[in-house]
């Protein structure tokens, strides 16, 4: 006396239902940065540089095209030549501003 069960249709869910299809990502592009400092990007980086409200190793890379070596080397190189001053020296992210003459 006791009810059979109905056969699971394919719009029930179960097994014969059509299977997720996973994406394969979004592939993010190499980014082709340089690697050697040439006279144009070093002319660049002694202009440009010293007018940023907010100077960090990120920004340069970003804006600039270099890789991360670069970056820094620049930023130590602007430091010592009073373009830039630090603000925050933390053990990996250095961030800087644009010396202003009052100082």
């Amino acid at each position: 006396m006791a009810k059979a069960k109905a056969a699971p249709s394919a719009s029930s869910g179960g097994k014969a239902a059509k299977k997720k299809k996973w994406s394969k990502g979004k592939v993010k592009d190499k980014a082709q940065h340089a690697v050697t400092l040439d006279k144009a990007t070093y002319d660049r980086i002694i202009k440009e540089v010293p007018t940023f409200k907010f100077i960090s190793q990120s920004i340069l890379i970003e804006r600039l095209k270099v890789n991360g070596s670069l970056a820094r080397i620049a930023i130590r190189h602007l430091e010592k030549e009073g373009l830039i001053k630090r603000i925050v020296h933390h053990s990996s992210q250095l961030i800087y501003t644009r010396a202003t003459g009052a100082e």
